[in-house]
């Protein structure tokens, strides 16, 4: 028996009567922090490079994974097997330059394939309600902010008042990291002394610039 599946028998004793009380009463909306903690944990140990303790929090991440499963199952919707085969499938049909015929030499070229084939495979999905990809709610501001420039650049759409784009060209000619962590430190400190929610205000703009640039495109359409 594989060490996975060892992991999943212990999740399904400790799931079953007679096992843990704890986990017994878990339902997926109450193991939501704990996989926000988790992972947060794991993301610790990357930045420290800490590679034992990587290890193990590799694996208490994954024990959120199994957990999920589990009461998926119980419920009669899927299990640990389907999650791992459809990721699984997934990989294989988003690489076929290294599992078909198709041949690529550069990162540059895996993406812009990764995204046509995601793209075809959305089609059989729910469509999309705007020009932007909805984004998870509890997506940090920042990482928020990145997707929809991001997307803003990958479909060229006009950004108008909303961002002044001479303004991120010249703040990029010189950013590095050093400088980056400066300006967002020395951001948040300000934001404490006024009184005011960084985060918050971020997303709010984040928000706002969907809409322009929405309303923009909708009014050239018309």
């Amino acid at each position: 028996m594989s060490a996975i599946e060892d992991l999943c028998r212990t999740m399904a004793r400790l799931r079953e009567p007679g096992g843990c009380p704890w986990d017994q009463e878990q339902t997926h909306a109450t193991l939501v922090r704990c996989l926000i903690d988790e992972v947060s944990e794991l993301i610790d140990t990357i930045d420290r490079q800490d590679m034992p303790h990587m290890r193990e929090e590799l694996g208490d991440v994954l024990i959120q994974i199994v957990f999920h499963a589990r009461l998926a199952e119980e419920a009669g919707y899927f299990n640990f097997d389907d999650v791992a085969r459809e990721i699984n499938e997934k990989l294989v049909r988003r690489h076929p330059h290294v599992f078909g015929t198709d041949k690529l030499q550069t990162s540059e070229q895996v993406l812009t394939q990764w995204e046509v084939i995601k793209a075809t495979e959305k089609k059989n999905g729910p469509p999309r309600s705007g020009l932007f990809k909805e984004q998870p709610p509890r997506l940090p501001a920042l990482m928020l902010a990145e997707a929809v420039w991001k997307q803003i650049e990958k479909q060229q759409l006009p950004a108008g008042d909303s961002v002044d784009t001479a303004q991120v060209r010249a703040l990029g000619e010189h950013l590095t990291s050093e400088s980056l962590g400066r300006i967002l430190f020395e951001i948040a400190a300000a934001s404490r002394a006024k009184g005011l929610d960084p985060e918050g205000a971020l997303r709010l703009h984040a928000a706002k610039v969907m809409r322009d640039v929405e309303q923009r495109v909708q009014s050239a359409a018309v």
